[in-house]
């Protein structure tokens, strides 16, 4: 039997690291194995301009009639300020070349910011998210539906699938699968946010690894990924006192952040509160690691099925005793770390991924 085509459509790539293009490589991995082949191909309008872009799509479109194209929607992917309004045309340019189309939210909700640029933004960005809706064949969404402020009563086209960590799966699917003596034991960070945002990061950081050393002993930080460098001067005069042994690492490759992760004890995610759209936090899953981090409105299942302990908002204390807990408690770590591997086989995998694709795109083919 041939392979079916699937066209994975993307807009302008992110720097320095792609998270969504790495999203389909991945799921286009996993779908082989299931009998499609997966293309990707970029609507080039940031380097063209959008009229020579748009024609181009067009052309494009023609060859794609009863395929499935799945376009994948950040609204910085499809506009240089976050007005994603020509993402509209793309789907109409699809629509008319006779595709089967559908949306991936991997931006489900509009910008924040108090700013009149920021509503304006906002307002811009939520009509062209409702109105692609109406316009395609089947929505997938990155957290639960029942979670997403804007969505009301969801259409039957609409389905909700997390997203997976960028990670080799055959390599993550084996790391941490059991105990492991080590002294001192490892915190990972897998990303901080840049500006302001971060330094704020950086003192939570900080104050929770502070506080567990302080009171379980010695450990080892290990910070790496997007905007570590940049804050590991902060990280540095935070630690100074503290028996801490710090690291910090810039991007790695895939593997290396594998191997960083499998050979840590735990998960610092405080970016954001966590949720089935947030890579970085699972990617702590995949290794089977706990994870400790926020919660919030899209904390929800299948994310709170995995070893992860929820600090609520607001409170300073929640991070480092909940990382003392978890570094001083071999059982509960070790029962915390079945939890995520657990998840990661059932919803997290790519293979659990791909068949929740497979499944959606059958159904409505």
């Amino acid at each position: 039997m041939s392979e079916q085509r699937i066209i994975a459509l993307l807009g302008r790539r992110d720097e320095p690291t792609d998270a969504v293009d790495e999203y389909c490589r991945y799921l286009g991995g996993a779908l082989r194995d299931r009998g499609f082949t997966t293309e990707l191909v970029r609507v080039q309008w940031s380097e063209r301009g959008w009229p020579a872009a748009l024609r181009e799509l067009q052309e494009r479109a023609r060859e794609w009639r009863d395929k499935w194209v799945l376009v994948q929607y950040t609204a910085l992917a499809w506009s240089a300020r976050g007005f994603p309004l020509r993402f509209l045309r793309v789907v109409e340019e699809l629509n008319k070349g006779g595709a089967q189309v559908g949306i991936v939210y991997h931006d489900v909700e509009p910008y924040g910011g108090d700013r009149i640029i920021d509503a304006v933004r906002r307002q811009g960005q939520l009509r062209v998210m409702r109105r692609a809706l109406k316009r395609a064949k089947v929505a997938i969404f990155t957290i639960p539906l029942n979670v997403i402020s804007w969505l009301g009563n969801s259409p039957s086209t609409a389905t909700f699938i997390p997203v997976g960590a960028n990670l080799p799966t055959e390599t993550s699917a084996r790391a941490n699968s059991g105990t492991r003596e080590q002294t001192p034991l490892r915190v990972a960070v897998f990303g901080i946010t840049e500006g302001d945002t971060g330094r704020n990061e950086c003192a939570q950081i900080v104050d929770a690894v502070g506080f567990a050393a302080a009171r379980g002993g010695p450990l080892r930080l290990h910070a790496f990924g997007r905007g570590a460098i940049e804050c590991a001067p902060e990280l540095r005069r935070g630690l100074k006192d503290v028996a801490v042994e710090l690291r910090v690492e810039g991007i790695l490759p895939a593997e290396e952040v594998v191997k960083a992760l499998s050979r840590s004890d735990v998960l610092l995610f405080v970016r954001a509160p966590i949720s089935s759209r947030r890579g970085s936090a699972i990617a702590g899953i995949a290794c089977g690691l706990p994870v400790i981090a926020y919660s919030g409105i899209e904390t929800a299942p299948p994310i709170t099925d995995a070893g992860v302990v929820l600090v609520s908002q607001g409170k300073s204390a929640g991070f480092g005793e909940a990382l003392l807990r978890i570094l001083t408690d071999a059982a509960y770590r070790d029962s915390l770390a079945e939890q995520s591997r657990k998840a990661q086989r059932n919803h997290f995998s790519w293979e659990a991924i791909a068949e929740r694709y497979v499944q959606v795109l059958s159904q409505q083919g």
